[in-house]
């Protein structure tokens, strides 16, 4: 019992912990784009989070499980890594480029429907009511952020942007949905995935922004993004997940992060939260909510 409970405190530690470094990563990026082309943050974030990824392999004494892996398994890091970080993260910078850390944070956490609706013609799922109730309640939070409150005026502050932003949820929910197959440790599957997309994001750097050293406050950002978002707050999830015997209550402290993030938005941005952003933003959460309670039970 006592060993119980002292597995239970470092999985609340370890999911807090990662909670509060994705409150984070809105904010790196929009500072980081402030010195970096979305590419550039792409390349020198991947290269950090490869790094990042393999000290935690090694220091866990699982890297040569990297070795191991079958041709199979290779070929499916290196389609999944040109989805996620190649194909993701270009789409979820250059979102971020165009919309306020505000507007393009939220949209991002609506990849849970995108993964219930691709669910459907992918893996032959159904929908159930908790994803249609839950999906038409968040939805109502998308519009009411992407019109920044002008619900009835039917403009988009910016539909490249919001369009982005939706869009790096499709790529999300791809990449986990085609992951799922992947029996092998998640954090090995994960270097896998950036170790192999590593040089075609350096050359998609190249052909386009260059790949000169950037100054260091973006390479300070790209840094930060590629340890914490790519790296260590994945590893400090996983740990948690293994340690509890409540994934639910574990899983619900993710509902924290959208909200702290608008604060570090706030502070180190410096953007105004709008009212539409907080309503969007608890419609979008609600709508979470909702999915989850009418889950299905097993």
């Amino acid at each position: 019992m006592v060993l119980q409970l002292d597995n239970e405190r470092r999985a609340l530690l370890l999911a807090l912990g990662a909670v509060l470094l994705w409150s984070t990563v809105a904010t790196a990026f929009k500072l980081s784009l402030e010195h970096l082309a979305p590419v550039q943050l792409l390349a020198w974030a991947c290269v950090a989070a490869v790094l990042t990824l393999g000290v935690l392999l090694l220091a866990t004494g699982r890297m040569s499980q990297v070795w191991r892996g079958s041709r199979r398994d290779y070929l499916r890091s290196l389609a999944l890594g040109l989805i996620n970080p190649l194909a993701y993260y270009l789409v979820l910078f250059e979102a971020y480029d165009r919309l306020p850390a505000q507007e393009a944070q939220p949209l991002n956490y609506t990849w849970a429907f995108t993964l219930a609706i691709l669910a459907v013609p992918l893996l032959g799922h159904r929908l159930a009511r908790g994803d249609v109730l839950g999906g038409l309640v968040a939805y109502a939070g998308v519009w009411v952020i992407a019109t920044r409150g002008q619900v009835f005026a039917l403009e988009f502050a910016n539909p490249v942007g919001v369009a982005l932003a939706l869009g790096s949820t499709l790529l999300w929910a791809l990449y986990w949905i085609y992951s799922a197959r992947d029996r092998r440790d998640p954090l090995v599957a994960l270097f896998c995935n950036f170790a192999l997309a590593l040089p075609f994001v350096l050359l998609a750097c190249a052909l386009t922004a260059g790949l000169a050293v950037p100054d260091w406050r973006g390479l300070a950002g790209a840094a930060y993004v590629g340890v914490f978002e790519m790296g260590l707050a994945f590893a400090l999830w996983l740990g948690a997940m293994r340690l509890t015997q409540s994934t639910a209550r574990i899983s619900n402290l993710i509902f924290l992060s959208p909200f702290l993030s608008l604060f570090f938005i706030r502070a180190f941005v410096g953007e105004t939260i709008l009212p539409s952003t907080w309503i969007g933003l608890g419609l979008i959460i609600a709508g979470l909510a909702v999915q989850r309670s009418l889950r299905p039970r097993p």
